[in-house]
């Protein structure tokens, strides 16, 4: 159980080793712009709609009270089923964050690769 330290089986991932001014042509690749573009527009929507989604209840318990205290479930009311639906939406966003990180680390490695085979290192 302890062991895992000692493990041969057990990698740590491959750190890629470079200059600054390799960083600085990465950073200012066309793969890496596109990179950064395609995390924006999940990272962006995503964070405004939970923001929204978020401060969504406070607002309409403030400014529709009547609306909010609406019985839905036994004395459930509108309010505590929105209130227990931001972990549902927080989780699922959480997972089509996991899935399109994929996606992004898959892209990142792909860059890295490519600036490994430019500097000669496979």
């Amino acid at each position: 159980m302890g062991n895992a330290a000692n493990d041969s089986s057990v990698t740590s991932p491959k750190q890629y080793q470079a200059t600054q001014s390799t960083w600085d042509e990465i950073a200012t690749s066309k793969p890496f712009q596109d990179l950064m573009a395609t995390k924006r527009t999940f990272i962006v929507p995503a964070f405004v709609f939970f923001v929204v989604y978020y401060f969504a209840l406070p607002v309409l318990v403030g400014y529709a009270p009547q609306f909010m205290s609406t019985k839905r479930i036994g004395e459930g009311n509108l309010a505590y089923l929105f209130a227990l639906s931001q972990f549902f939406v927080a989780w699922i966003i959480a997972g089509l964050y996991v899935r399109a990180a994929n996606n992004f680390d898959q892209l990142a490695k792909d860059i890295l690769d490519k600036a490994e085979d430019e500097k000669g290192g496979k």
